[in-house]
C-alpha cells in the first residue's frame, strides 16, 4: 500500500495515506466484527476512511484491532496509544508509546462561519486578516488533536483548550494547554501542510 507521508518521530509512527481506488478495501478482512453495528449506516466515503485506517493498522499491528470506549478508539491488545483521524480522501494513524493525538482538517474559508465556537476574541489578536482563515484552522485542528488525549464530556473545545500565538513560519512547537479551574496541562503541537489540508500532531 503506498503511504503518502510519514510524519514518524523517536517515539511515534505517524502515516497519512490518501486514497487510491486501485486498492482493496475489503470490509469483511478489515473490520473488526465488534465494529460492524457502528458503521452499518456510515456514508460510503465515511465507510472507506474507517477501512483505510484499519488497512494502516494491518501493516503496522497485523494481530491489533482498534475498539472503542466512550467514542474513544484503543488498540486491543492495548500495547501502545492510538489516534486515528481522516478527512476523505485522506486517512491517517499515530501509534505511540505514549498519549498522542492527530487531526486533519481542509483549508477552507468556512471556518470563518463558526470561529465563536472554539475561540474568545481575547485569544484572536495575533491572526492577520488575510490569512485568517489558515489560522484558525490551524487552531481548531491543535485543539482538536489535544481533545484526543485530554478530553471531557463537560469541556469545550472553547473554554478549556488554548493555542498561545504563533507564527506560520514556526509551526513545529506550538504552544498550548487543556485547562480548568483545577488544573493547566501545557503541550507543544507540530502541524504539517500538504494538498490543501492542515495535519497537527500533539504527543505528551
Amino acid at each position: 500500500m503506498p503511504l503518502y507521508r510519514d510524519f514518524s518521530d523517536d517515539n511515534a509512527t505517524i502515516l497519512v495515506w490518501k486514497y487510491d481506488e486501485t486498492e482493496d478495501l475489503d470490509i469483511h478482512k478489515l473490520l473488526e466484527p465488534e465494529n460492524a453495528e457502528k458503521v452499518k449506516d456510515y456514508h460510503p466515503k465515511k465507510l472507506l476512511e474507517v477501512l483505510m485506517v484499519r488497512k494502516l493498522l494491518k501493516g503496522l499491528k497485523p494481530h491489533s484491532k482498534i475498539l472503542y470506549k466512550d467514542r474513544e478508539p484503543f488498540l486491543s491488545p492495548k500495547d501502545a496509544e492510538i489516534s486515528i483521524t481522516h478527512s476523505f480522501p485522506f486517512a491517517a494513524i499515530a501509534i505511540s508509546k505514549n498519549k498522542i493525538g492527530i487531526d486533519i482538517e481542509k483549508f477552507t474559508p468556512k471556518i470563518l462561519r463558526v470561529i465563536d465556537k472554539f475561540t474568545y476574541e481575547n485569544e484572536r489578536g495575533f491572526i492577520p486578516e488575510n490569512k485568517a482563515d489558515t489560522f484558525y484552522t490551524i487552531i481548531w485542528s491543535v485543539k482538536e488533536s489535544m481533545y484526543k488525549i485530554h478530553h471531557s464530556k463537560y469541556w469545550s473545545l472553547k473554554k478549556n483548550y488554548e493555542v498561545k500565538p504563533f507564527e506560520l513560519k514556526h509551526l513545529h512547537h506550538i504552544s498550548c494547554r487543556v485547562y480548568d479551574d483545577q488544573f493547566s496541562d501545557e503541550f507543544r503541537a507540530r502541524v504539517e501542510f500538504f494538498d490543501d489540508y492542515c495535519f497537527t500532531i500533539v504527543e505528551v
